[in-house]
């Protein structure tokens, strides 16, 4: 499947590979990838048997941030109105197209490598997990055209990376490698193979209860808002509706049998 001309999605096996696929700009962002992006994932959103995610870029990069040609494009960030506007949800455009993979009921897994600059720093940032070469090129680059990060980055990176890390970074828009990005909190894992661990890592969670995992993600997405009597609540709440249901009886009964799971997706 291809989304405006600018992603693709293939289905295996119950993960969804989203390819970013513009490799002669690097996948560098303009119209049409932000409308590519978000209907990508706002296909993904309903699709039947999807359990988990990857998210990669096609070429030598991952997205090399905002397509400096779209820069005096004043409807860069939707046609029309104004950059406050909430235009999905509670996001902007250009915001969703990173806050999308975060909605998305199943995880994704960024697999990062090459250049992954500012807008493109913060879709893989949208993702549960991210995994990037120890060499990939990152840098929080809005300040370097005047600007400030407005793609979810502050609400992505929040409890990620440190916040002194973050406003040297931002600051300074200095670049950092995948190996620092490990190190600071923007990446979950750094390897020389991202898409194969990320490819890997999908498959394991595409083997899980897909009710459970959906909770998890549910569970993880919503608490990180809420104070402890409300987390207490949610879990208790989350793990009810799991108890006793036929996914959890049959992850039980795999366990002990030593078997892959048979698991009906929601």
């Amino acid at each position: 499947m291809k989304f405006h001309d600018r992603v693709s999605v293939t289905i295996e096996d119950h993960v969804a590979h989203v390819l970013l696929d513009r490799a002669d700009k690097m996948n560098a962002l303009d119209d049409a990838m932000f409308e590519g992006i978000i209907a990508a994932g706002s296909h993904l959103h309903s699709a039947k048997g999807v359990r988990s995610v990857v998210l990669s870029g096609a070429g030598r990069s991952f997205c090399a941030g905002l397509d400096l040609s779209s820069m005096g494009n004043p409807d860069r960030w939707g046609s029309g109105g104004s950059l406050t506007d909430r235009t999905h949800g509670n996001a902007n455009r250009a915001q969703y197209a990173a806050m999308v993979w975060r909605s998305l009921p199943v995880p994704v897994i960024a697999a990062v490598h090459g250049v992954c600059f500012g807008g493109g720093l913060q879709v893989a940032s949208g993702a549960d997990i991210r995994i990037m070469h120890p060499d990939a090129r990152l840098a929080v680059m809005e300040v370097k055209w005047g600007l400030v990060p407005d793609m979810g980055g502050y609400a992505l990176w929040r409890g990620n990376v440190r916040d002194d890390v973050l406003r040297e970074l931002t600051y300074t828009h200095r670049e950092f490698n995948g190996t620092e990005a490990a190190a600071f909190g923007f990446a979950t894992h750094a390897d020389v193979d991202p898409l194969g661990r990320a490819m890997a890592l999908a498959k394991d969670i595409a083997g899980k209860s897909p009710t459970a995992v959906r909770g998890a993600k549910l569970l993880t997405n919503r608490t990180a808002h809420m104070d402890e009597d409300q987390i207490l609540m949610a879990e208790s709440v989350a793990q009810h509706e799991l108890m006793y249901s036929r996914n959890q009886i049959e992850a039980v009964k795999a366990g002990m049998e030593k078997r892959a799971g048979d698991f009906v997706d929601p």
